[in-house]
Order: structure tokens, then C-alpha cells, then sequence
């Protein structure tokens, strides 16, 4: 991908890696979210792609290329998507951030070619980590809210391979994601199940402190007929709870595995998403539903989930979230992330 030591952030890596104060480059040319936040999805032409900085963060040049690439609605668009999340699963994602707004606007602009590939990659920069992530105290993880003595709630995110960060960009991508909800939550009811599901992927990343989201999601949920986008609501609301706890929506999730007349899908996300929102030993009752209801062919249905996709990098997603929460005392097989 480049020379990262050529963009102009590496001398702010450099100098944080020689004991500089991180806050003296709040709200300066290097910080992704002050960048970020001056771009509106709604007034977004090729002047303002052209305008954004995008040569001051690691591997900008890659990433303005390929955002215009989409923007244009040529070329192809899964190559254009694979140079993002590649950047995000390298573990660099200040520039993936920057190319948010710009995803967010083609992923709400339904005559737009590459519209569903941009709805389908634009969360990447907003987890941090997630790639191969399948243990019960990551899997579905936000740190949100001031943590004492920290700069803001995402300092504990540590570095990205080039030293800038990683709290900046997933703040970046979270509060543009945030900003656009009212743009996003139409794509829950597109007629398209995929966009469903993507858009709830995307919408469990938006800070949601009065539960608008989550709201939408029980709306949609009550409405929705295909059990793996149902497993998506499931788990995007669990994710979204993470962030910022609310006890009845952790209930209804303990309810939903525990139901019968559920589909297999719908009560496995449950548990699984249960199983991330408390510490609480795990139950025989939820021993005996998953194993009742795991299969193979089941697990690879639900790796359509983003969720799942992601932990299970190449390996179907819910088998390994199954033996890493359910047994964790078990040797990591060799073929495992």
C-alpha cells in the first residue's frame, strides 16, 4: 500500500511515540474527526471530494482513488470496497474514516450503480479490530462515554500499525454514521434483505444514548419476516445495548432465545448477544439451545451476517463464537485467526 512514512501524520505518530501530549493535536490538520465532522453527506459534489485532505492521513492517495471510483459509478465497485475494508483490516483506518460521508451518501441514493456495495463496507472503520474477534468480552464491543482521566472515551483503542490513533478514526466513522442516522434508517425498510441487514450493521455503530436506533429496530423487527435479517436486528440491538445499557432491551434478548416459536436464527443471535451484554455464568438452558440448534449449514446461512462474517474470517462466524464463549478452555484450533 505504500510508504506510510511519506503522509504527513507520521511526524504526529512519531512525536506521540516520543511522549508528545495527544491533546495538543485536538481539533488540528491531523485530527480524522475534526476532518470528518466538516463534511455533510447532503451537500457532497466532486469539488468537496477534491477539497478533503485526504494525502495528510495513511494511505489517503488509495482511498481518494477508490472513493472516486464509486462516486462516479464506474469501474468496479468491489475492487473500490476491497481497498477500503483492506485498509481497515490492516489496521489503518484514519483514511477509511475520512471516505465515510462519502460512502453515506452513495449508500442512501437508491438510483446510485454502487450503492449497496458503499452500504456494505461503510462500517468498517467504525469497529476497531473486529476482523477474527469472537470472544465474549470483544464480540459487539463499543467503549463509549468519558473514562476518568482520559482524553475521551476511545484513548483505551491504543494505536493503529502506523502509530496514529485508533480511537480517532473509529470516533471519526462513529459520529458521521451518528449524524446520518436520519439518512440511514430508511434502509431498514428496503425492499432488498441485504440492505436490511447491512443498514443494521451499519446503524449499531451510531451512539444512541435515547435509543433512537434501537428503537427503529424494534419497529422493524416486529415487521420483518426473514429470520437471518431478523438474527441481524437481534445482534445489531445487542451491539448498540453495549454502548449504552438499557435492562429491558437486555431482557427482551434473554427472552428470545429462551422462546420456542422464534426461528433457530433469531434465538442463536439472541444468545450469542446475550452472552456479550452481562457476566453472568452461562446457563444450561442456553447450553442446550445451541447445541439443539447449530448445524453447519445453518451456521454458514447466518455468515451472511456481517457479524458473523467477520468473526469467523473465512470459517463460518457462529461456530466460532460458539466454542470461544462456550468454551474458552479449549485449545485454539490451528486453523483459527
Amino acid at each position: 500500500m505504500g510508504d506510510w512514512r511519506t503522509d504527513p501524520t507520521f511526524s504526529m505518530c512519531r512525536a506521540l511515540d516520543d511522549g508528545a501530549d495527544l491533546a495538543s493535536f485536538v481539533g488540528g490538520p491531523f485530527d480524522i474527526r475534526a476532518v470528518v465532522a466538516a463534511i455533510q453527506p447532503e451537500k457532497i459534489d466532486e469539488a468537496v471530494l477534491d477539497d478533503v485532505p485526504w494525502e495528510n492521513f495513511p494511505h489517503g492517495e488509495k482511498v481518494h482513488d477508490a472513493v472516486r471510483l464509486l462516486c462516479n459509478g464506474g469501474g468496479s465497485a468491489r475492487f473500490a470496497m476491497g481497498v477500503l475494508v483492506g485498509i481497515c483490516a490492516n489496521d489503518s483506518r484514519a483514511s477509511a474514516a475520512l471516505a465515510v460521508p462519502f460512502l453515506i451518501r452513495i449508500a442512501t441514493d437508491p438510483h446510485h450503480p454502487h450503492h449497496t456495495d458503499a452500504l456494505r463496507g461503510l462500517a468498517a472503520p467504525a469497529r476497531a479490530r473486529h476482523f477474527g474477534v469472537a470472544s465474549r468480552d470483544e464480540l459487539l464491543l463499543h467503549r463509549s462515554g468519558p473514562q476518568h482521566g482520559v482524553l475521551d472515551g476511545y484513548d483505551d483503542y491504543g494505536a493503529e500499525v502506523t502509530g496514529y490513533p485508533a480511537g480517532w478514526s473509529v470516533a471519526a466513522a462513529r459520529t458521521a454514521i451518528t449524524a446520518a442516522i436520519p439518512m440511514l434508517l430508511p434502509l431498514l425498510y428496503d425492499s432488498d434483505v441485504t440492505t436490511r441487514i447491512d443498514a443494521s450493521y451499519a446503524l449499531a455503530t451510531a451512539a444512541d444514548p435515547y435509543r433512537r436506533v434501537r428503537s427503529a429496530f424494534a419497529a422493524r423487527f416486529d415487521k420483518e419476516r426473514d429470520p437471518v435479517a431478523l438474527a441481524g436486528l437481534v445482534l445489531a440491538t445487542a451491539e448498540s445495548n453495549r454502548a449504552h445499557p438499557h435492562r429491558p432491551d437486555t431482557a427482551w434478548i434473554r427472552a428470545l432465545w429462551q422462546d420456542r416459536a422464534q426461528a433457530p436464527e433469531v434465538r442463536l443471535a439472541a444468545a450469542i448477544g446475550w452472552l456479550c451484554l452481562t457476566n453472568e455464568p452461562v446457563p444450561h438452558p442456553l447450553h442446550t439451545t445451541i447445541d439443539a440448534l447449530v448445524t453447519e449449514e445453518r451456521a454458514r446461512a447466518m455468515d451472511t451476517l456481517p457479524w458473523m462474517n467477520a468473526a469467523g474470517c473465512g470459517k463460518p462466524g457462529l461456530l466460532r463464537c460458539v466454542r470461544r464463549m462456550l468454551h474458552p478452555e479449549e485449545p485454539v484450533p490451528c486453523d483459527d485467526p
